[in-house]
């Protein structure tokens, strides 16, 4: 199983499609909210080198924004 993790607002349109698209294929995912969380907003800024949301990370791939395409990719779902 891959580790999947997103960065993201409760305001993001982005994110919450993002996170949609996780519950309707069944992907396990950790999310953490950059806007109340100083220190995981510091962790993401240093890792992607973005200051938007989302970032999603599945195992060491980023993924700034929701890129459907790569993310079906990264997680091998097909339909």
């Amino acid at each position: 199983m891959k580790n999947v993790t997103i960065y993201s607002t409760p305001t993001c349109h982005f994110c919450h499609a993002t996170k949609e698209f996780f519950k309707e294929h069944n992907i396990v995912f950790t999310d953490y909210n950059v806007s109340k969380d100083s220190a995981r907003r510091d962790e993401m800024i240093q890792k992607s080198g973005q200051m938007g949301v989302p970032v999603i990370f599945v195992d060491d791939e980023m993924v700034a924004g929701f890129d459907e395409q790569k993310l079906r990719e990264l997680l091998n779902i097909n339909s």
